[in-house]
């Protein structure tokens, strides 16, 4: 793993800002969210209206909350909003009620398995109301009443997301997807948020090649609606990324698009395999974070998923324990220099035209040898020189040239410079 980085202090320190707020698909928290990652950088944020018709999908109800407990008969609260957002089903209708601790607990939810976790549990599309808690609390109500209350509101109002974007020399985009919609969660998402806006940021300083297109938005709805909304120009979505679960101590884990072969497929694969971190490359399957969206078959853009540990795959996974002490800098510093080293080889990869494809152009009396005498790795870059020439046949990409020949990817698009400088290449 990368070693702890000022800018992974950073990261960390915009997760902890955005740990207390209460985010849902809709609502204020989504809001007051996006508000604190405007400071970091300009967003451009756009509100959709209850009711807009969004591909199969409609724009729900917005959904705030104000207060929520659960108050024994001495008036005390022994589940409190106010002490943890996950304490309340998401999306839960308005209830004030005293009722026996026997008809309560249809409406509890805990983990029997992890008895001092509270569970994150929601009902978007289904009205009900509902309180998590931890199983210990759970065990230890005595019989009797106990006040209800949860002081929220469900009232057409919109869907909010938002997007920066770092402008290339090309129109065509890379997008980088993250989900908002997840309340005190660290890992699932604020880990991701946190990257993805870091990474926007380093991408600014630089001129890149490609657009880049950073999306923060609820998710699945938000995704869809997101489509919905760009349906006629998402041809320029040449590659995308998903992140999510970017700070836990896990390994790397890339999970291939649906077209399996994509660009940012190879891209990641080269990248991870390279650097000799530890990791896992995963197929696609229809199920998962935003991805899915964005691969849908009408779709089917070239776009992966970039995690630590997958979406379920850790015990700490949608309970209270994926909190501020299962995230860390490092974790997410490792995580940002993946997608940093990906993007610069999608930035940089082409394909070429040998212009002189009839045997082996005369490198010499180019000057083209001469240039590397030196050199460290004269031998390399020759090798790249040749690997290059050869496969410049306007089907193989420099990354191809990278994975078939063995040699860095680095040393293959340094050596397509040099050959197109001197006219033998073209793209």
């Amino acid at each position: 793993m990368a070693p702890m980085t000022d800018t992974g202090e950073e990261m960390y320190g915009l997760v902890e800002r955005l740990y207390p707020l209460c985010r849902s698909i809709t609502g204020d928290g989504v809001r007051a969210t996006l508000d604190i990652v405007g400071e970091y950088l300009p967003l451009q944020v756009h509100e959709v209206p209850t009711g807009t018709q969004v591909l199969d999908w409609t724009v729900p109800q917005e959904w705030n909350i104000r207060d929520a407990y659960i108050a024994d008969s001495t008036g005390r609260r022994v589940v409190d909003f106010a002490a943890s957002s996950l304490h309340v089903l998401g999306y839960s209708v308005p209830v004030a009620r005293t009722m026996p601790l026997s008809e309560l607990r249809a409406h509890l939810h805990t983990l029997p398995d992890q008895p001092n976790w509270v569970p994150y549990r929601t009902s978007y599309y289904k009205p009900e109301w509902g309180f998590c808690l931890a199983q210990e609390t759970l065990d230890a109500l005595p019989d009797g009443d106990y006040e209800v209350r949860i002081d929220s509101t469900l009232a057409d109002g919109h869907l909010t997301y938002a997007e920066h974007v770092v402008p290339g020399q090309v129109a065509d985009e890379v997008i980088v997807s993250c989900h908002t919609c997840h309340p005190s969660l660290a890992n699932d998402n604020l880990a991701g948020i946190a990257v993805a806006t870091f990474l926007a940021r380093e991408l600014a300083r630089q001129t890149p090649y490609y657009t880049y297109r950073f999306i923060y938005a609820p998710g699945t709805i938000g995704a869809i609606t997101w489509l919905a909304r760009n349906a006629e120009r998402v041809d320029r979505v040449k590659h995308g990324l998903v992140l999510a679960c970017a700070g836990d101590p896990g390994q790397l884990t890339y999970k291939r698009s649906r077209r399996g072969d994509a660009e940012i497929d190879q891209a990641l694969r080269h990248v991870l395999t390279a650097s000799e971190r530890p990791h896992h490359i995963n197929e696609f399957t229809p199920y998962g974070y935003d991805e899915r969206q964005y691969c849908s078959p009408g779709f089917n853009l070239g776009v992966g998923s970039l995690t630590r540990t997958p979406y379920a795959g850790y015990p700490e996974y949608h309970t209270s324990a994926d909190n501020l002490d299962y995230v860390s800098p490092e974790a997410m510093a490792d995580t940002l220099a993946v997608c940093r080293e990906a993007f610069a080889v999608l930035d940089r990869n082409r394909r070429y035209l040998n212009l002189s494809p009839y045997g082996e152009p005369q490198l010499g009396r180019r000057g083209l040898y001469d240039a590397l005498g030196g050199r460290s790795d004269t031998k390399q870059a020759q090798m790249a020189m040749l690997w290059v020439l050869n496969l410049s046949d306007g089907e193989h990409s420099l990354l191809d040239v990278a994975e078939r020949s063995g040699l860095p990817f680095d040393t293959v698009a340094g050596a397509a410079d040099a050959l197109h400088e001197a006219g033998l290449i073209k793209t």
